[in-house]
C-alpha cells in the first residue's frame, strides 16, 4: 500500500510518522504493519501503523505488558 495514502486516509488520526515495514514482529499480523520507535529508553514506545485489512494474531508481552493509544481507523472483530 502507499504510505501516503494511507497518511490520508489516517486524517487527523495520523499523530505520528508511519515507520518502516514490521518485518521483526511480522509473524504477530496477517498482512502488514509498520513500526516507529518513538523511544527505546526505560520503556520502549512504538507507533504501530496497520494496513486496511491487517489482522493481529493473539500473543502475550512479556516484559510488562502492553498499552494502546489508538489514534486513528476502525476494528472489526
Amino acid at each position: 500500500m502507499d504510505t501516503e495514502k494511507m497518511k490520508q486516509d489516517l486524517g487527523g488520526g495520523n499523530v505520528f510518522e508511519v515507520g518502516e515495514p514490521n518485518t521483526a514482529f511480522a509473524q504477530y499480523f496477517i498482512g502488514q504493519s509498520y513500526l516507529k520507535m518513538l523511544t527505546t529508553e526505560r520503556v520502549g514506545i512504538g507507533n504501530v501503523t496497520f494496513e486496511p485489512g491487517c489482522r493481529n494474531n493473539w500473543h502475550i508481552h512479556h516484559k510488562g505488558g502492553q498499552i494502546l493509544l489508538v489514534t486513528g481507523g476502525r476494528s472489526f472483530q
